[in-house]
């Protein structure tokens, strides 16, 4: 897609616009936030508009030296090397000038529960949940267990993390779905490959005015924690269980020793997950966004396969195959299988803004 001349100007107006309001040291409080929040979005726009608009410039110098003799040779080599890297650069502006995802700068809601495969289904959501702890370690990301529930093997029936850092949202949403693992359980004497499943979600987390809750939606019920935890299981009523009336979502939590703690923590997950009920909603999607990204955790829904026989991860949202299996799982290779959702993503919005 070419971007006008008019359109690069209007973009480095808009730009110069922003930079000076910051540079003049009147804005203050919501304004300069606001500010602030346009000029990181515009900058790598800006960037690339600039460098287009440069390109185009040195072009149309070149080809005015073809007409002189002694300039002709070097104005036509200029114009091989133009013509040869403009294209590039017109394709990284077009990708800047994407319509964003407005919650792609967000903190997320990772959560992890066993599917379909007993035993071993909890293992392997114990296992992606490392895989994300390292992935995050990699991106420069923090990760911090919000509930869990802890399978008598090892690893995990559920668990619900917070995730915080540059772009989070906007590398993982793509992570949501049924992922399905192949491979001979521990427990397994005869050698057979087991087919098990878990689902990730993967939620945007709102500002606390991006949702309103009113306490009137919200039934609050207090009970006593059980399971692992420690004495004050059997003799406190810490744990906390939120269901939001019109929507029917039920949370609950009791990880930690004060009902208050919990209390503060199932109300961060369902703001949460409201939010992405109510972002489904305005994109025309089902109304119970979640269970329509996870599905039922059946082996048959699947986004992506883990085959350890065959040392392979496959995405079966664009058949991709990376025979890289330990390396996904240690956190870094799974880099790669994002990049490439991220870049098909991509693809597919230019081809319809083209169309």
């Amino acid at each position: 897609m070419r971007v006008s001349d008019e359109r690069l100007a209007q973009i480095a107006g808009r730009f110069a616009e922003l930079e000076a309001r910051l540079a003049s040291g009147t804005l203050e409080g919501e304004a300069f936030v606001a500010a602030s929040r346009d000029y990181a979005e515009l900058e790598p726009v800006a960037r690339e508009a600039a460098g287009v608009a440069a390109m185009r410039g040195e072009l149309a110098e070149a080809r005015a030296m073809l007409t002189d003799p002694e300039m002709r040779a070097m104005a036509e080599e200029e114009i091989a090397r133009i013509d040869g890297e403009l294209p590039a650069a017109e394709d990284r502006l077009a990708l800047a000038l994407l319509p964003r995802d407005s919650a792609d700068a967000r903190p997320a809601m990772l959560e992890i529960r066993a599917g379909t495969g007993g035993d071993e289904a909890a293992l392997f959501a114990g296992d992606l949940y490392r895989m994300y702890e390292r992935f995050a370690a990699e991106s420069g990301w923090r990760i911090e267990p919000i509930s869990t529930s802890v399978s008598d093997v090892g690893g995990f029936k559920e668990i619900v993390a917070h995730v915080t850092g540059t772009g989070v949202f906007a590398r993982m949403k793509f992570e949501s779905g049924v992922h399905r693992v192949q491979r001979v359980p521990v427990t397994e004497s005869g050698g057979r490959i087991h087919t098990s499943a878990a689902t990730v979600a993967v939620l945007p987390e709102p500002d606390e005015v991006d949702v309103e809750i009113a306490d009137a939606d919200v039934k609050i019920d207090i009970y006593r924690a059980s399971g692992a935890g420690g004495q004050h299981v059997n003799t406190t009523d810490s744990a906390v269980r939120l269901t939001h009336i019109p929507s029917g979502i039920v949370v609950i939590q009791q990880d930690e020793r004060s009902q208050h703690k919990n209390r503060a923590k199932a109300m961060q997950v369902l703001r949460a997950r409201v939010y992405e009920m109510e972002r489904a909603k305005a994109h025309g999607e089902e109304a119970e966004a979640r269970k329509a990204m996870v599905g039922s955790g059946d082996r048959s829904e699947r986004i992506r396969t883990y085959n350890f026989p065959q040392g392979r991860v496959t995405d079966h949202r664009i058949g991709l195959t990376l025979h890289k299996l330990p390396e996904i799982l240690e956190g870094p290779g799974l880099a790669e299988m994002i990049d490439a959702l991220i870049a098909e993503d991509q693809a597919k919005r230019l081809a319809a803004q083209n169309s």
